[in-house]
C-alpha cells in the first residue's frame, strides 16, 4: 500500500499465500481496517473523523468544507488525483477534535473550518510532488 496507495486484489492474493492464510482472511483484514484500501486514494488522502467528540466540535462541518471545496464525495479522489477524503470513525484523538488524519501516518488537530484552506495549501506543498502515487 505505501508504494501503490491501495492494495490490490493481486497483493492479497500475495499475502495470503506468503503467510499461509486463506485469501478471504485477508480481505477481511483489509475490508475491516480504515487504514487500507482496496482502490487508489489521492497522493494526500485524508481521512476526518466524524465520531462523537469531533462531531461535537465540527467534525462533519470540516467533512463537508472539504467535500464541497475539492468537489469530491467520501472516498472519491480529485480530477487530478492530488487529494482524496473518507469519513471515519473514532481516530483515538477525542482530546484535541476535531481532527483528520493524513495518509496514515499525520495527525491535525484542533481544527475548524476556516483552518482548512491553509491546510490544503500545507499538504499540496508538502505532498504535492510525492511521486509513488501517480494512478
Amino acid at each position: 500500500q505505501d508504494k501503490y496507495g491501495y492494495v490490490s486484489q493481486e497483493a492479497m492474493t500475495y499475502i495470503a499465500e506468503l503467510l499461509e492464510v486463506s485469501s478471504d482472511h485477508v480481505l477481511g483484514v483489509v475490508t475491516f481496517y480504515t487504514m487500507y484500501f482496496q482502490k487508489p486514494t489521492g497522493k494526500i488522502h485524508m481521512q476526518v473523523c466524524t465520531n462523537v467528540s469531533c462531531m461535537l466540535r465540527g467534525g462533519y462541518d470540516i467533512f463537508h468544507y472539504l467535500s464541497d471545496k475539492l468537489k469530491i464525495k467520501n472516498k472519491e479522489k480529485t480530477h487530478d488525483g492530488l487529494f482524496s477524503i473518507e469519513e471515519v470513525e473514532c481516530l483515538g484523538s477525542c482530546g484535541t477534535a476535531p481532527m483528520l488524519q493524513v495518509n496514515n501516518k499525520e495527525f491535525y488537530e484542533n481544527l475548524s473550518v476556516e483552518k482548512m484552506d491553509g491546510l490544503l495549501e500545507e499538504l499540496k506543498n508538502k505532498y504535492g510532488n510525492l511521486e509513488y502515487a501517480k494512478y
